[in-house]
């Protein structure tokens, strides 16, 4: 599954290398690609992951998201 997610709070390098570093934690994420300047977050997975649990982990590090 692949989704792109817009994140508002998105501000640097540095939250895309967090959110990038937290997502890939989760067992099935494939990949993670973000870019400040749109605030967009590509996310590529496989189950054992999920939406929700993809979106449970942004809003936890504080970076909650919007479908893009």
């Amino acid at each position: 599954m692949k989704k792109t997610y817009y994140i508002p709070n998105i501000s640097c390098k540095h939250c895309i290398m967090t959110i990038t570093r937290e997502l890939e934690d989760l067992d099935g994420v494939v990949s993670v690609q973000g870019d400040v300047d749109s605030k967009n977050v590509h996310v590529e997975w496989n189950p054992p992951a999920d939406e929700p649990q993809i979106l449970e982990t942004l809003d936890e590090i504080g970076y909650p998201a919007e479908n893009a």
